[in-house]
């Protein structure tokens, strides 16, 4: 049965209605959290500034504590409504969209630490354009992802998925290059292993964005994607 984003106003309970749109609204509130500190931590390190980078660190309580909250809100949603078909996908949906977004702050806090360990030894390593680049595409990664999930918009989301494939074709030409560089200049192995885990914690986010745009396919059309190929997925949203 496919999602209709509106049947649940025909609910005989209007607190009912409440509190699915207030999960929702949660959701949304804790992406934009989220999406905040990650900008936070990219460019305290790409402009070397510590207190824009505690700034992100501090943002991951808030990020924590709305996981903890919807978390719960979801699970007592459950236990006294008893939801069916599309209202519990949409409680499944948003339970798993929580849990990647409270690990892509945890990601985001990762970034915040290197960027104050680069910044502290006051140097710019090699790996900063690398990191302009792939952040630039999980920017709008991220962006475009909750954009999808607050429109219902699942032709957005597959374009969020496709995108992730660009994201690890760049982090696999950066780790190689990185890896060539330290080999041949080994005082850079400091400074750059601080840059190679950014860029892994980049690519995490990415992969966390994608399965963000999955679950909301799987809201809307009732199917699983998390394991199907970008044609299975195309072919599952068109049909």
């Amino acid at each position: 049965m496919a999602f209709n984003k509106d049947a649940h106003t025909d609910h005989i309970s209007q607190q009912f209605n409440a509190e699915l749109e207030a999960i929702k609204s949660h959701l949304m509130t804790m992406g934009g959290i989220a999406e905040t500190q990650l900008n936070q931590a990219l460019d305290a390190l790409v402009d070397g500034d510590v207190e824009l980078a505690q700034r992100a660190l501090k943002a991951d309580e808030q990020v924590n504590a709305w996981d903890v909250e919807i978390e719960e809100q979801c699970t007592r949603i459950i236990a006294r409504r008893q939801p069916a078909a599309s209202d519990l996908r949409m409680i499944v949906a948003i339970s798993r969209a929580v849990n990647d977004l409270e690990r892509i702050g945890d990601e985001s806090a990762g970034i915040a630490k290197h960027a104050i360990a680069l910044a502290d030894e006051g140097e710019s390593p090699r790996g900063y354009n690398e990191i302009r680049q792939i952040g630039s595409l999980i920017r709008e990664m991220v962006s475009e992802t909750l954009t999808a999930f607050a429109r219902y918009d699942i032709d957005m989301a597959y374009k969020v998925v496709k995108k992730d494939r660009d994201v690890d074709d760049a982090y696999k030409t950066a780790m190689r290059s990185l890896i060539t560089y330290m080999m041949e200049d080994p005082r850079s192995i400091s400074r750059v292993l601080n840059v190679i885990w950014v860029l892994r914690s980049l690519e995490r986010i990415g992969d966390l964005s994608r399965n963000i745009s999955q679950h909301l396919i799987y809201l809307v059309k009732g199917v699983n994607v998390s394991h199907c190929s970008l044609k299975e997925i195309k072919q599952t949203i068109k049909g």
